[in-house]
């Protein structure tokens, strides 16, 4: 495509977000808790589209294609829970903490309710580190989006968005992210319909002839949609993003931004039930060009299918991908903000200073994004999986009244451990320790031995300590 073509859809993709959300944002004056919780406002189906919105961000044109090239059929299936099961664990564990907690705005708050401020913080930084990696990968995907479909300098793309995005919600806040989240989700939703039955309609015998060969010659190729041995690995990977996705602090907004229970639980099943399928087929596609050979760059599988495809194809993805990129990044701005201020600052930000963190993150994110390496992004990313996956089961069994907060603090020190006897007991003590930052098996993908260890440890630890405190009080 030619490249200034390229540049009139994105800037006018992004000029119409950026006019929705300043709309929204002039609509009525907001105070510190509007801004960040816009509590009690959003029905079953503007929580269902904000929240596939914010999920679905520009790693769906990367992530389940690259999965699904290096890892196979299973892992692709466990992606596409992992995307899913979020949303499903919202939908009944959210009214439970809303209930607990009416005035929260992130999980860290009920966390210091239920745990104390010293675990409110270990979660806020838990959820900061995995959003804050989230957001500069999103960036980086889209750079490298753009210069695949219009020939741009990646540079270009990343401060556009940016801008706009940062523009948008350091003055409208929530509301203006839920506002133009509805319209993103609807941009989604058609394109991608729309585009994979123009690609692929009529197809689908030879899709599966070559989803099956999984033949990418090289020596780590694991399998075919036949492959069992692969299902490990897309097991660990329901587990660690699973996990990691129940700290993101864009979901819990959207939770006490729900107008009621009822509302949040139909709006989080919605999104499971949009996620699920096309992550899925997403994923499948990456098997399809694994199939058929080879390629230069797995982590842009999928762009390999449209290669030949006519300019209006390839302009609707251009318009596609701003979208995909809006929707998760401006939701990333706001719920960094969030755990920041509420979590880590202790509540002691007022609006201007919000404001002012999320247009100062945006510089960061984009340097961030232009010099990592894909390497470095997915170990951070795991590393922040692991310490979620270790905290988890200690925060959530507190909704029963049973679990001391005393035993849940231990749970996720010890799931930690956990990780570290595992490893002593199968190699060594340098590998168990190698495994908190590196928890990966011999194909680099994740380690599912790993991550059930520090899941188990953890919940055993929290209840066994609780039952220990209980008897001796």
């Amino acid at each position: 495509m030619d490249t200034n073509i390229a540049y009139v859809l994105m800037l006018g993709t992004l000029g119409f977000f950026g006019y929705v959300g300043y709309q929204a944002a002039t609509e009525k004056e907001l105070d510190q808790d509007s801004y960040l919780s816009a509590r009690g406002t959003q029905n079953s189906l503007k929580i269902g589209l904000s929240l596939f919105a914010s999920g679905m961000g520009i790693w769906i044109l990367f992530g389940p294609s690259e999965v699904g090239y290096y890892g196979g059929f299973w892992d692709v299936v466990g992606y596409a829970l992992s995307a899913s099961t979020p949303f499903l664990l919202l939908a009944y564990v959210g009214p439970m903490v809303r209930e607990r907690l009416p005035n929260g705005v992130t999980l860290a708050d009920y966390v210091r309710m239920r745990i104390g401020r010293p675990m409110q913080i270990y979660v806020g930084i838990i959820s900061v580190a995995y959003m804050f990696t989230f957001l500069f990968a999103e960036f980086t995907a889209i750079g490298k989006a753009m210069e695949i479909l219009g020939n741009m300098d990646p540079l270009i793309p990343m401060v556009a968005v940016g801008v706009v995005t940062a523009s948008y919600t350091a003055y409208g806040g929530l509301p203006a992210s839920l506002r133009t989240d509805r319209w993103q989700a609807w941009v989604v939703l058609w394109l991608i319909v729309v585009l994979l039955l123009i690609l692929f309609g009529g197809d689908v015998g030879s899709l599966i002839s070559d989803a099956k060969a999984y033949n990418p010659e090289d020596d780590w190729s694991i399998g075919s949609m036949s492959y069992m041995d692969s299902f490990t690995s897309g097991l660990a990977l329901v587990i660690a993003i699973t996990a990691a996705e129940m700290f993101s602090q864009g979901n819990w907004q959207r939770a006490w931004a729900s107008e009621d229970d009822e509302a949040l639980k139909k709006g989080a099943l919605l999104a499971a039930g949009l996620v699920l399928p096309l992550v899925f087929v997403m994923g499948v596609l990456g098997t399809v060009v694994a199939g058929q050979g080879a390629v230069d760059d797995p982590s842009a599988a999928f762009f390999n299918l449209i290669d030949d495809a006519h300019v209006l194809l390839i302009a609707a993805f251009v318009v596609l991908g701003i979208a995909l990129v809006c929707s998760s990044v401006d939701t990333l701005q706001n719920a960094v903000v969030a755990s920041i201020s509420r979590d880590l600052a202790d509540g002691n930000m007022d609006l201007k200073q919000a404001r002012i963190a999320t247009l100062a993150m945006i510089p960061v994110a984009i340097y961030l994004a232009s010099t990592m390496d894909a390497l470095s992004v997915f170990a951070i990313f795991l590393f922040a999986d692991l310490l979620a996956t270790a905290t988890v089961l200690p925060v959530f069994l507190t909704l029963w009244d049973r679990i001391d907060s005393r035993a849940a603090l231990a749970g996720a020190i010890c799931g930690l451990l956990s990780v570290v006897v595992y490893g002593t007991v199968t190699a060594d003590l340098s590998t168990g320790i190698d495994y908190l930052t590196s928890p990966t098996n011999e194909y680099g993908l994740a380690n599912l031995e790993v991550f059930l260890s520090a899941l188990i440890g953890s919940g055993v630890v929290t209840i066994a300590g609780s039952e220990i405190l209980a008897q001796s009080e």
